[in-house]
């Protein structure tokens, strides 16, 4: 995208008193249990406001036992803990992401995906053609590539030139958007998927929306939302091997940018039996939040499918099924334009697509709060965000304040009196701030179509923060990186390839490491294990090679992680 996914046990952050020379924790020497060590000479960020920096933490097995300075953390483990010194570089908790389809990530790696290689159509034919010679683009008797820029749809006509005739003209060819909800189908495929012009004249002219059609009124094949799941009905079901390779190569992406912990917030069957299947093989260490969608149109039966779910998953190990997943809208970008804005889009007229009715959501949202589920929307324009927030609002009048921290994610643009709701709400703001630059995505296939009061408010994380909003950390992996150094960099700079994208709504560097640790284990209501370095917490900790808090936002985003460990095991270390 743009852009395009536990029951609450306590949201009060219990803060462990200084103690002296800067040590949390007891000050008596442990008699020492287990597998101990001692990280110094560090420049540690803790993610904790009140004490946010250190130079030493023990930890013993798979937990945090004290932070501070050396000569106080060394009373809290034995004489015989292994010492590692840190040299001077940066430890920090490990990063947690509040909105990453980190199972589609995986099988993204798997598969042929065109993010980041494919710019032209040139390089798009050629990588077709090698995706289709070596097998990793086909899927049952579908090609398919994933990672598609979105500004191929506005080409339409060269797309069916070039893959919907010869060596393709009986190949079900298929292109889906790095959004997640675009894509692009040849003829082959849509005569598969019964998508022609018969088929559209039946549709109402909603329901039309969702498919691109021609000068001659034939399908181009550009599909959206709606139209994109009747294609998708059409690819086989991955394997249980498939499912579990998907989920090596999610970790794996994962521990290499530091990432220790997530939350997948589209967890269909497929997903969250790969996470089944990496538990069962003990390779799920891993804290992972996944929500089960759902869609306002039923709420007692739909929440009741959602409890059967957390029933048959109660067992696995490190997965917390602890909420539900909505969208309230699309994608805004031309030609798709199915975000929901108070103002018309300028060349339809239409205000995008609300997708579902508000009385029906406030139910659900009532339903859920008091069930003790999360509530986690997608709601990308602004009469979107307005909508989700004034549902949410129903449960906390309902129920009072339960604490759940019911989130909001992508927000592309938000009408100015709804910043302070999120505060007055409680609601977390998940924002892809990667996305928050200038450039095609943001300005030639947006601008032209929005009323200038609606544009000008574009990814708004500042004034949500001065507002008194949450913000979490979030990449919606796979639609863009989840690298998070990336991610702070365009927080702090919103700079692209045609300037600056509204430098008022920068944010702080240390406020978007605080959205990538404490925050986002707040969004994941799991504070109390991880989020950051304090004891009686999980080690999860990352080393990074330079001082990210004070060097250029240039040599901030250049940051490697050197290693990463996950409740005390180390599970990735660079080769350098």
């Amino acid at each position: 995208m743009n852009r395009f996914w536990l029951v609450f046990v306590r949201f009060a952050y219990v803060l462990i008193v200084l103690l002296p020379f800067g040590l949390q924790g007891s000050p008596a020497r442990a008699q020492g249990s287990g597998s101990e060590r001692i990280f110094f000479d560090a420049k540690i960020f803790t993610g904790d406001p009140q004490n946010p920096y250190a130079s030493a933490v023990a930890i013993r097995d798979d937990k945090i036992v004290a932070v501070g300075n050396l000569p106080e953390v060394a009373k809290s483990v034995s004489p015989n803990a292994e010492r590692v010194d840190l040299h001077g570089k940066s430890l920090f908790p490990g990063f947690i992401d509040s909105h990453s389809h980190s199972l589609m990530g995986g099988m993204a790696l798997i598969s042929a995906d065109a993010s980041e290689k494919v710019k032209t159509m040139d390089e798009l034919v050629t990588f077709v053609a090698e995706a289709k010679t070596s097998g990793r683009g086909i899927r049952g008797e579908i090609l398919q590539i994933l990672g598609l820029p979105l500004e191929f749809w506005s080409h339409t006509d060269e797309l069916n030139a070039k893959f919907s005739a010869g060596v393709y003209a009986n190949q079900p060819v298929l292109l889906s958007g790095m959004d997640g909800h675009t894509g692009w189908a040849n003829r082959a495929l849509l005569k598969r998927a019964g998508i022609t012009s018969e088929y559209l004249k039946k549709l109402s002219e909603g329901e039309r929306s969702y498919y691109g059609v021609g000068k001659d009124s034939e399908p181009n094949g550009f599909v959206v939302d709606a139209g994109m799941e009747k294609i998708d009905r059409l690819l086989p079901k991955a394997t249980d091997d498939r499912l579990l390779a998907s989920g090596r190569a999610a970790l794996q992406y994962n521990y290499s940018l530091g990432i220790t912990s997530w939350l997948d917030p589209l967890a269909n069957e497929d997903v969250l039996k790969a996470y089944k299947l990496l538990a069962d093989h003990s390779e799920l260490i891993s804290q992972v939040v996944a929500f089960p969608q759902v869609f306002a149109k039923d709420p007692g039966a739909e929440l009741a499918g959602v409890q059967r779910t957390r029933e048959a998953y109660k067992n696995v190990h490190n997965l917390y099924i602890t909420g539900i997943k909505l969208f309230a809208d699309g994608v805004v970008e031309y030609p798709s334009q199915t975000a929901n804005l108070t103002k018309p889009y300028k060349n339809t007229g239409r205000n995008g697509d609300l997708l579902f009715d508000p009385k029906k959501f406030a139910e659900l949202c009532v339903a859920a709060d008091k069930q003790g589920l999360i509530i986690h929307v997608h709601a990308l324009g602004d009469g979107a965000v307005k909508a989700a927030l004034s549902g949410i609002a129903a449960a906390r009048k309902a129920n009072g304040n339960s604490g759940l921290p019911h989130t909001l994610t992508h927000e592309q643009f938000v009408a100015p009196e709804d910043f302070p709701r999120f505060r007055e709400l409680g609601v977390i703001s998940a924002l892809q701030l990667l996305w928050a630059s200038a450039g095609t995505d943001t300005i030639e296939i947006v601008k032209p179509y929005l009323d200038s009061e609606v544009y000008k408010w574009q990814y708004p994380a500042r004034s949500i923060l001065d507002n008194g909003g949450v913000i979490s950390g979030a990449s919606d992996w796979p639609v863009s990186s989840a690298n998070v150094f990336l991610a702070v960099y365009q927080a702090e700079t919103r700079k692209g390839p045609e300037g600056v994208l509204d430098a008022s709504q920068d944010m702080p560097r240390e406020a978007m490491f605080y959205a990538y640790t404490r925050n986002s284990a707040r969004a994941m209501n799991l504070l109390d294990s991880i989020g950051t370095i304090a004891p009686g917490k999980r080690a999860d900790l990352i080393l990074i090679d330079r001082d990210v808090l004070t060097v250029s936002p240039e040599e901030m985003r250049d940051a490697k992680v050197l290693w990463t460990i996950v409740a005390g095991k180390t599970v990735y270390r660079t080769s350098n």
